[in-house]
């Protein structure tokens, strides 16, 4: 799955410290599919960590090419401490994507909920978020948390979640595709 738009992470101005030839590099993150992949800049164009840029198809004003999706282990120091802060941001922009999630997600087995994979939601919440869906849709993260006011911020709950599947082994798989077997983190 592809991504149309992406943040930038981190941008190399004179490409990675260890390769031969040397060329701009950015690390981006896919807004819709979390994507993690590293592109080429046009010429002259210097990125900015938190810039958006088109990665579609067509004519893309910032982005030359795509190098390709990385794993990651391959993100910058900078990348990786810029990571939670940009998802978090992007669950905020698409907090009606995510609000949908809370209205429609299901039971992964007979013992464990979706919901109990986000950070800080365990059995009690979980009930408490059904209870109150099947009363009636939830419109934002304000609606759930004042409808089940002892969970914890949401949208914060939701980027730790992103950003483990991102970069650690796991289990089950909530809000990203897992990672094929040639893309395994370690």
């Amino acid at each position: 799955m592809k991504d149309e738009w992406a943040i930038v992470l981190d941008y190399l101005p004179r490409g990675h410290p260890m390769q031969p030839r040397s060329h701009p590099v950015a690390q981006i993150i896919g807004t819709e599919n979390f994507n993690l992949l590293e592109v080429i800049p046009r010429e002259g164009k210097t990125l900015k960590s938190m810039d958006k840029v088109y990665i579609g198809e067509g004519k893309r004003d910032d982005i030359q090419s795509i190098i390709g999706k990385i794993p990651s282990i391959k993100l910058t120091a900078t990348a990786n401490s810029e990571l939670p802060y940009i998802v978090e941001s992007i669950v905020g922009e698409q907090e009606k994507k995510f609000v949908n999630f809370f209205n429609s997600a299901d039971s992964i087995t007979t013992k464990l909920h979706s919901f109990e994979l986000l950070p800080g939601i365990g059995k009690k919440h979980m009930w408490a978020i059904i209870d109150e869906r099947k009363k009636k849709p939830f419109e934002s993260f304000e609606d759930i948390k004042k409808r089940c006011p002892m969970l914890p911020d949401l949208k914060k709950s939701i980027a730790k979640r992103i950003a483990s599947e991102l970069t650690q082994e796991e289990k089950w798989y909530v809000f990203i595709a897992p990672p094929k077997e040639t893309e395994r983190r370690y």
